[in-house]
């Protein structure tokens, strides 16, 4: 078969909308170069232009190379409308991985470069402070330098988007702010966590308040500045899980063992909530031939951990660490309890290439809505393991600093298997 048919019988099974994931997609597209190929085909029709028009789901993206002088930019799709959905995360739970990333090969990213510091000089700049500011999509004209480049990346904490191009121009119309975030934007007293607090409380979407993050409306008016998307990712959840988990340590400990399980894009979730102060530790456990160990010929296991202070380093496991945090520590104040958490997460085969750490806070926060399984001792916990994950409990013992401690305290070495 070659490449041209191969496209077609992709692009026919993406027809059938009921299916959760093309066998087609699943079998050939952990191929670079196929994946380039096929995703360059069905972004031709905006790569030979250098002008585009559409809706800009309020989205924009900030990088991080060269910092502090850094490319800033919208994201904007061929088409108007109610685009809203291409730039919220939490409303892709239940989308196939195929599903998200068409999706997102629409947003064409525009580029102009700056300074992180001149969040209050020059056109451009101004632009993406009212797309971070708006509540609904606006309608959006740019033209182009050159003509729009693909280049596919995988990357962990960000959202695949579609093609890029260096901005000659860049209008918006129809802009309506959001008066939640506006409010935080007039406010020049306020410090930046304070605005993300506020917000968070007052039902803005964490996605949401990253970007504004991102775009430099919050803090301090002297130490504003714009903030690659990848950091803000990060320092938004960080903020409100530290603040969160504060919170969370204030209550009772849990009085049982829960058990949250959940399947999200081939990904097996298993959560613990355990009896005892506050302990966070969150491990990853990635196929062969997945993403992040694509060439590994065995199961690549690693994770992060925090005791009852917290940690003082960025966690081994990058931003995934930091958003599920927000998850849990969000579900244990709803119940009004302190626990010792933790997760356990296989990534099986399916998951052909990362979608951004939306998918692990969405997906936590999805696990922990169901009614968990409750258990009084560990045999019961390791046999409830042994029934819902591939890999064997003495596996994750190894690679677990809480499980090791739960052996250790409690001599069961001789009882795991």
């Amino acid at each position: 078969m070659d490449r041209a048919e191969m496209l077609k019988k992709i692009a026919d099974a993406e027809l059938a909308q009921n299916v959760k994931r093309s066998s087609i997609v699943y079998q050939h597209m952990r191929d670079p170069a196929l994946m380039r190929y096929y995703y360059k085909v069905k972004t031709l029709p905006m790569l030979d232009r250098l002008d585009l028009s559409g809706s800009s789901p309020t989205d924009l993206f900030v990088g991080r190379f060269g910092y502090p002088k850094v490319f800033i930019g919208p994201m904007v799709p061929p088409e108007y409308g109610a685009t809203r959905i291409l730039g919220t995360p939490e409303r892709w739970r239940h989308m196939s991985i195929e599903n998200i990333v068409d999706m997102r090969y629409k947003l064409v990213r525009g580029m102009y470069a700056t300074s992180v510091h001149n969040v209050e000089n020059g056109r451009i700049e101004e632009q993406m402070r009212d797309l971070a500011l708006a509540e609904r999509p606006a309608d959006s004209d740019i033209e182009f330098a050159r003509k729009p480049f693909v280049k596919v990346e995988f990357r962990d904490e960000v959202q695949p988007f579609g093609p890029s191009a260096q901005l000659k121009a860049f209008d918006l119309h129809n802009v309506h702010a959001d008066k939640k975030v506006e409010s935080r934007y007039t406010d020049t007293d306020a410090t930046a966590r304070t605005s993300i607090l506020e917000l968070y409380e007052r039902g803005v979407p964490v996605s949401q308040i990253q970007k504004g993050f991102s775009a430099g409306l919050f803090g301090i008016k002297s130490a504003r500045k714009f903030v690659p998307t990848r950091w803000s990712i990060t320092a938004v959840d960080d903020t409100l899980g530290k603040t969160k988990r504060e919170h969370v340590k204030e209550y009772d400990s849990v009085d049982a063992i829960y058990a949250f399980y959940n399947v999200s894009l081939d990904n097996r979730w298993l959560i613990f909530f355990m009896p005892g102060n506050w302990q966070y530790e969150s491990i990853e456990a990635w196929w062969p031939k997945t993403v992040w160990n694509a060439d590994g010929a065995s199961i690549s296991i690693y994770g992060s951990y925090e005791g009852y202070r917290g940690r003082s380093t960025y966690a081994e496991i990058g931003g995934c660490y930091y958003a599920a945090r927000l998850a849990v520590t969000e579900r244990l104040e709803l119940m009004k309890r302190q626990a010792m958490v933790l997760i356990l997460r296989e990534v099986h085969d399916g998951y052909i290439m990362p979608v951004g750490v939306w998918n692990v806070r969405e997906h936590v926060r999805e696990t922990l809505s169901a009614q968990p399984a409750v258990m009084h001792t560990r045999e019961e916990m390791f046999n409830y393991i042994r029934a819902k994950l591939s890999i064997p409990v003495k596996s994750w013992i190894a690679n677990s600093t809480l499980l090791d401690k739960m052996t250790r305290q409690h001599g069961m070495r001789e009882y795991v298997s």
